[in-house]
Order: structure tokens, then C-alpha cells, then sequence
């Protein structure tokens, strides 16, 4: 099943991934890295305030994560 993404903020996918594990490893300009400790996986979110986030580009943190698309919009 492929399901559809909602159009999402920085900010509204930062707390999503908060609560799957990750914290705020660091940043730089508007590059944030979030690390997950338990299993040492790194992604990048382009932090701008109001600015959605590109379902492609979403889609692809997501994967990074090693979270399928269901399980992120359920952290939601």
C-alpha cells in the first residue's frame, strides 16, 4: 500500500521524530541532524519555520529513519 503523506512543517515532522527515538544532535545554519542513540541512525531536516516539506525529500528522512510511512504518520 502506498499511503498518502500529509503536507507537514519542519516543525510538525521534528516532533514526529522525537517520538520515535531521535534528539537534536546538532546544527548547522538550517540543517538539523537528529541521532538515534539505540541504533546510531542520523538524519537531516532542513529547518524552515513555515515551509512544507517536499513529499519526495519527506519521504526520503522517513526512509532514512528506517521508519515506513505508516509508522511515521501514526507518530503524528
Amino acid at each position: 500500500m502506498n499511503p498518502r503523506l500529509p503536507r507537514l512543517t519542519a516543525k510538525e515532522a521534528l516532533q514526529a521524530f522525537k517520538r520515535a527515538g531521535f534528539i537534536e544532535w546538532r546544527q548547522r545554519g538550517s540543517h538539523l541532524h537528529l541521532k538515534r542513540l539505540s541504533d546510531n541512525r542520523r538524519v537531516t531536516i532542513l529547518m524552515h519555520p513555515h515551509r512544507i516539506i517536499p513529499s519526495g525529500t519527506l519521504r526520503a528522512i522517513i526512509r532514512d529513519a528506517g521508519l515506513s510511512v505508516d509508522d511515521f504518520i501514526a507518530l503524528l
